[in-house]
């Protein structure tokens, strides 16, 4: 059986995790075996923030509704109740992006989803 040299596989293996941990602080970015748990640790919490940043974008699309909708007179909860009663097929990204982006189209959306509210300021 020939010989294998395993010298070159093994250094381009350890090359291109530096390569990953290029912009690390301190001996995280030169040191092979610092290096290798740093990358795995920034994998672990790439992994884990990739799902918690869909649930703050969606916690924030639920607070700017709120506000907007309780600036109409109405709470969040119950427009989400009306628009799912209506079956008015509008998710809160969208809803959200209209009442901070248009304001006025979105006081009429929500003038002609729930008649009985006061355009404009709420009394209270």
């Amino acid at each position: 059986m020939t010989r294998v040299k395993r010298g070159v596989a093994a250094s381009k293996r350890r090359k291109n995790l530096l390569k990953d941990a290029k912009g690390y602080r301190w001996k995280r970015k030169s040191l092979y075996a610092a290096a290798k748990q740093a990358v795995i640790k920034a994998g672990h919490y790439a992994y884990r923030d990739r799902r918690n940043k869909k649930r703050e974008m969606r916690a924030l699309w639920i607070t700017r509704l709120n506000i907007a909708s309780r600036e109409m007179g109405i709470k969040y909860s119950r427009l989400i109740k009306i628009l799912d009663e209506k079956k008015i097929l509008l998710d809160r990204k969208v809803l959200s992006q209209l009442a901070v982006e248009n304001p006025e189209i979105f006081q009429k959306f929500i003038a002609e989803v729930h008649p009985n509210i006061n355009s404009g300021k709420n009394n209270a």
